[in-house]
Formats: structure tokens, C-alpha cells, sequence
């Protein structure tokens, strides 16, 4: 086995033990936040385990993790090796991200608002089309994935 000290390496051994061992997500969010606990469950449904922090004020935990009020959440969700899950991302997309390798110039995904029907906030057959996107330490960011129907958050 050959090892490294960079980032990038460490996403794809983080990503490549997913198979051995649940890929670890510290969770941030407010001790009453309902919809979080939802998509807690949704992540750790499908193959992460979530380590839950409740805050009063997690808007420093974003502003540390140089999230842009633009693209915030709810809750905020890092990785061992600090990439960013801000929202009701679906969890795919999460493991998705984690498989894949970046420029050292993104730091995670952002569901930005509390889109309806995402995982964590579903109400019946409700669903509003949203986008996942990537998020980039200077503030801009790409489109990761347009989510136009709850079947494609599966």
C-alpha cells in the first residue's frame, strides 16, 4: 500500500474504505432542528455514520468552513478529510464526491435552502426540483447535479 500526504489521496482512501467501514460524517446542527435528524437518518441509511454536534449558533462552523451565506443549510456535515456537505444533500451524491478526485480549490457540496422533497424534508409526494453544487474556496461555485425528480436522490 502506498500512502501520501495530500488531500486528494486521503478522499480517495476515505472513499476506497467505504467498503470495509461506514465513511464518518461530523454532523452540525441545531439541538431542534426535526428536518436534520431526518436527513441524518436518510445518510445513515445508506452507509455513513453520523456523529452529531449540537450547536446553538453553527453559522461560525460555516463561516469557518468558508460557506457562503448564499449556499447555506441547515446543517453542516464534514468529512474526516474536511470537505463540506451543507444541506439536504442525497446521500449518493455525498459518496459520489468522495469517489471522486478534486482540485485542491473545492471544499464540498451545498444544497443551499431546504428544497421540498429532498431527503430530510419530504411531505407526502411533495417535490421541488433543486440543484447540488460544488463549492470552491473562492466563493463561486458549479452546478454538480440538477435534481428534477425524488427518483434521482435514490
Amino acid at each position: 500500500m502506498i500512502a501520501s500526504c495530500s488531500d486528494s489521496d486521503e478522499a480517495i482512501a476515505e472513499a476506497s474504505s467505504a467498503d470495509s467501514q461506514p465513511i464518518t460524517l461530523d454532523v452540525y446542527k441545531s439541538p431542534t432542528c426535526g428536518c436534520c435528524k431526518k436527513w441524518i437518518s436518510h445518510v445513515d441509511d445508506n452507509g455513513f455514520q453520523s456523529k452529531v454536534h449540537n450547536r446553538k449558533n453553527i453559522f461560525v462552523i460555516k463561516k469557518d468552513k468558508g460557506i457562503e451565506p448564499r449556499y447555506r443549510s441547515c446543517h453542516t456535515a464534514i468529512s474526516k478529510n474536511g470537505y463540506v456537505f451543507e444541506g439536504h444533500i442525497p446521500a449518493k451524491f455525498i459518496q459520489q464526491f468522495l469517489n471522486e478526485k478534486h482540485p485542491d480549490n473545492v471544499i464540498g457540496l451545498s444544497v443551499p435552502g431546504m428544497p421540498l422533497g429532498s431527503p430530510g424534508m419530504e411531505v407526502g409526494d411533495k417535490f421541488q426540483p433543486y440543484k447540488v453544487i460544488i463549492l470552491k474556496s473562492d466563493g463561486s461555485y458549479e452546478i454538480y447535479a440538477d435534481i428534477t425528480s425524488s427518483q434521482e436522490q435514490i
